[in-house]
C-alpha cells in the first residue's frame, strides 16, 4: 500500500474522516497549552450542563464571585477550576464524593481572562464550561489587606459556618481567616490553605478540596450536602505553612 492510502486510510474511520478538534467557545489563546497541561490532552466537551456563573465585568479583582453549577451531569468524580490568563491558573480542585458537585467561591483576577471548570466523571470523560470576566486588574499581585491588623496571626485559620435545610438537603457556608498570599507581592512569600475537607463523626469526608493562591483572602465556600441531621461535622485542613485547620460545624 502506498504512503498516499496509508495516510488516507489513518484519517478515515468507516469511509468518515476523523473529527476536527472542538473548537473552544471562549476563543483563548492559552487554551490548548491547558488542555494539554490540566487534562493530559485528552477531549474537552464543551456541555451547557456545566455552568460556571460570575459578573462579567468584576467590580473588585480580589474578591470576584464564581458560582460552579452542573445540572444533570451524572457521576461527577473531579471538578477543576483554572484561570486562563491568571499568572498563577489553578484555582481549585473539588471532589464532591456524597455532596453536590456545584460550588460556590470568591477568586482573584490579574487581568480579564475567561474562569472554567473541567468536570471529569465516572467514566473519565471530560466536560467543561466557563465565562469571560473583565476585571481591572493586579488581583494576584496586591498584598492581603488582613495583614495590615495587629491581631491577624491570632485570627488565622478561624472558622465561621452557617447551614440552611430544606428536610431533604443542606447548604453550608464556610469562610476562613486566611490572607491567601499568592507570592507575587513583592516580599510577601505564598501562604495559603491547600487542603479542606469536612468530615462525619467517624473521620469519613463528605467532600475534599484542594485549594490555591488564587482563591481570595479570607475565603468563602458554599456546599450542597445531604441532610445529616444532628450528627456533628467537622471541618480539616491545612495551609502551605503546616498550620491546621479544626472547626465544629455549627448551624
Amino acid at each position: 500500500m502506498s504512503k498516499f492510502m496509508l495516510v488516507l486510510c489513518a484519517g478515515l474511520v468507516c469511509g468518515m474522516p476523523l473529527a476536527a478538534p472542538v473548537k473552544d467557545p471562549l476563543d483563548s489563546s492559552r487554551w490548548p497549552d491547558l488542555q494539554r497541561q490540566y487534562v493530559d490532552d485528552a477531549d474537552v466537551r464543551f456541555d451547557p450542563r456545566v455552568e460556571v456563573l460570575a459578573p462579567r465585568v468584576a467590580e473588585d479583582s480580589m474578591n470576584v464571585p464564581v458560582t460552579v453549577r452542573l445540572r444533570d451531569l451524572p457521576d461527577v468524580k473531579r471538578v477543576l477550576v483554572i484561570a486562563d490568563f491568571n499568572p498563577i491558573v489553578k484555582v481549585l480542585e473539588y471532589e464532591p464524593l456524597i455532596a453536590q458537585p456545584g460550588l460556590s467561591f470568591r477568586l482573584k483576577l490579574q487581568q480579564a481572562s475567561p474562569v472554567r471548570a473541567l468536570v471529569q466523571t465516572g467514566d473519565g470523560r471530560w466536560f467543561a464550561g466557563g465565562q469571560w470576566v473583565d476585571a481591572a486588574g493586579g488581583g494576584c499581585t496586591a498584598p492581603s489587606a488582613g495583614r495590615s491588623a495587629p491581631d491577624w496571626t491570632q485570627k488565622l485559620n478561624q472558622v465561621q459556618t452557617r447551614i440552611w435545610r430544606d428536610g431533604r438537603n443542606q447548604r453550608l457556608r464556610l469562610r476562613i481567616q486566611h490572607p491567601m498570599d499568592t507570592g507575587l507581592a513583592p516580599g510577601i512569600p505564598a501562604f495559603y490553605i491547600e487542603q479542606l475537607a469536612v468530615v462525619d463523626e467517624k473521620g469519613q469526608p463528605l467532600f475534599r478540596l484542594d485549594t490555591f493562591e488564587p482563591l481570595s483572602e479570607n475565603p468563602v465556600f458554599s456546599f450542597d450536602l445531604p441532610d445529616t441531621g444532628d450528627a456533628p461535622l467537622r471541618l480539616v485542613g491545612r495551609d502551605n505553612n503546616g498550620n491546621r485547620i479544626d472547626a465544629r460545624v455549627q448551624p
